[in-house]
């Protein structure tokens, strides 16, 4: 059994709310709205990738050739994972598993971080044979004998990998701290709602990849 919230069931009421199914369900809707606009965000990345493609199809066939397909599914593997830890982590915290509240924020840190270090290596390689966006492209021509500016499609890569990258980041300091509070005993059936909140972060983080990685590694 854990300590405080967990075994006594003290729910934290904030001063301004008037009960605790106020402060929860208005909780979860400040989530939702901003879950909202994230995907505002990447929805205008998506549209113009859209537009893009449409224009110049001929480019994203060719340059998707040079993403490893391997690692962009080991990452899809590995984040479909860290879903599913999440959730259990949840799971554990509703039945008062302490120990595996734990266990599982782990498993999905550890996965998140398995994802970065995969990303880091593909764009390490990317840096050291010059497929960058825009002017800062210096592949060797040969390599792209037809179409010519390729470089857009590593502009919308970098681009949209890139600002994942930042959520991944993000959503492991937050995971970071549930873990703190729940090494505390913080969490259990009564109080559970942080947790959940991360929870819904993380599944849109890997949701978004979902999308990613076959519009950008699996093009035909």
């Amino acid at each position: 059994m854990g300590t405080g919230i967990a075994t006594t069931g003290k729910f934290p009421l904030s001063h301004h709310f008037t009960n605790v199914e106020q402060q929860v369900e208005s909780n979860k809707f400040g989530m939702w709205l901003f879950l909202a606009t994230e995907v505002l965000i990447f929805g205008g990345l998506f549209c113009a990738y859209i537009v893009y493609r449409y224009l110049h199809p001929e480019i994203f066939v060719d340059a998707h050739h040079f993403l490893d397909k391997k690692m962009g599914l080991i990452n899809t593997i590995v984040l479909l994972t860290s879903s599913l830890t999440v959730a259990l982590a949840i799971r554990a915290a509703q039945t008062n598993e302490q120990k595996w509240i734990k266990i599982h924020l782990v498993t999905t840190i550890i996965c998140a971080g398995i994802f970065m270090c995969i990303k880091y290596m593909e764009y390490s390689h990317k840096f050291h044979v010059g497929l960058l966006p825009g002017e800062y492209f210096r592949a060797a021509s040969e390599q792209f004998r037809e179409p010519h500016n390729v470089q857009i499609f590593f502009g919308i890569y970098f681009l949209m990998t890139g600002l994942h990258g930042i959520h991944v980041v993000i959503g492991m300091v937050l995971l970071s701290v549930m873990l703190v509070k729940a090494s505390k005993g913080k969490f259990g059936p009564h109080y559970y709602g942080p947790l959940e909140l991360s929870g819904l972060y993380w599944h849109l983080v890997d949701l978004i990849w979902i999308f990613l990685f076959p519009l950008l590694y699996l093009i035909h």
